[in-house]
């Protein structure tokens, strides 16, 4: 990997929910990064916000710019690989917004170019420092369940008008489960690793939807079997997080806070950042229960890890194999809902290999 500044130089491309909300708010909250350079249509809005940042409405010229070392990619999902490419061909370091691509033969082109130039490539698999996933975590790690059985994790909201966004366009990428799909797949490969089969099932619930705004999918692990379920008709009375196991139960009632301080106007570090005042419900054999704290949420700790990547103190966290490994998932489970039959992964032996 090439030899870096001490403080990495970032481009954003993107400056929409994804690149204004998360990543830009994140980048400067973390020490060893600056961000130099925004690609956006709207340059008042950006400098509004970052005065001092160089704005082009051209991706590709924040991509290629010579002044930026690591190129953050949060431009709608079926640009997603055409940036990338262009960023890479140029040497630049890479972290592509979920979903990392549209589909695996695009994400392996890429995993391979990043190789063929020794640069870091990863995707924003964010969620992995969410509270509600890191309480959940920790409490099977701790063995409170005993073996995992039954895994719900839920990612509801009650949206009953179809917003006419890039999302809910018949587009490649779009929809619900290109939306949702990445967070839950990730945060289930964590857990548990690579599935044996697929099942999905979606739904378009709301008048006027032209993508899936429902999405049902079943990982089979032998006996354990991991349900991820987001809907846009859910005004309340799911949890987050079900898990049944062969010792007990535990419920997460209440998703994570981050996403609601940011849009909020908080900032990263700022005094709550991250906490979450939502216990997790823990349920014994004999029928009792108790609550344990749930532990602080961080996503500052995702370009952290990218930091200690570039410097060469660790490999980063979210590895490309790991996303190669999501977006499997991913588009087993529309193969699935498209042909209605359980399938299998379409991983190599080395993909396969990767550890979570």
């Amino acid at each position: 990997m090439a030899d870096l500044p001490h403080t990495v130089r970032v481009g954003l491309c993107g400056y929409g929910l994804a690149g204004k909300t998360f990543h830009a708010p994140l980048i400067q909250a973390v020490a060893g990064l600056e961000l130099v350079a925004v690609a956006s249509s709207d340059a008042a809005k950006v400098r509004a916000d970052l005065p001092d940042a160089e704005v082009d409405s051209d991706p590709l010229v924040i991509a290629t710019s010579g002044r930026v070392d690591l190129v953050v990619i949060a431009t709608p999902n079926d640009s997603h690989a055409s940036i990338a490419r262009s960023a890479l061909a140029a040497g630049k370091h890479v972290v592509v917004e979920k979903p990392f691509t549209v589909d695996l033969a695009e994400a392996r082109e890429l995993v391979a170019l990043a190789r063929r130039h020794g640069v870091l490539l990863s995707v924003f698999h964010n969620r992995r420092w969410d509270s509600d996933f890191l309480t959940v975590r920790k409490a099977l790690a701790e063995g409170l369940v005993g073996n995992v059985t039954h895994f719900e994790s839920h990612f509801d909201r009650f949206r009953p008008q179809v917003w006419g966004r890039w999302r809910e366009q018949p587009r490649p990428g779009s929809g619900a489960w290109f939306d949702i799909g990445p967070h839950l797949v990730d945060q289930a490969l964590q857990l548990f690793g690579l599935p044996d089969r697929v099942q999905g099932n979606f739904a378009r619930q709301r008048t006027g939807a032209v993508t899936d705004d429902w999405a049902h999918v079943v990982l089979d692990y032998r006996e354990r079997r991991v349900i991820l379920h987001t809907g846009s008709l859910a005004a309340g009375g799911t949890a987050r997080f079900t898990v049944h196991g062969t010792e007990g139960s535990l419920v997460k009632q209440l998703a994570d806070r981050q996403e609601q301080q940011l849009r909020s106007g908080m900032r990263p570090g700022d005094p709550g950042w991250g906490e979450d005042p939502d216990p997790l419900v823990v349920f014994d054999g004999a029928g009792a229960s108790r609550t344990l704290p749930a532990v602080a949420g961080d996503q500052r700790l995702y370009y952290r890890g990218i930091v200690e990547a570039l410097n060469g103190s660790m490999e980063t966290v979210v590895t490309p194999l790991h996303a190669l490994a999501v977006m499997a998932v991913m588009e087993a489970a529309a193969e699935s809902a498209r042909t209605h039959v359980s399938v299998g992964l379409s991983l190599t032996p080395e993909e396969r290999a990767a550890k979570a």
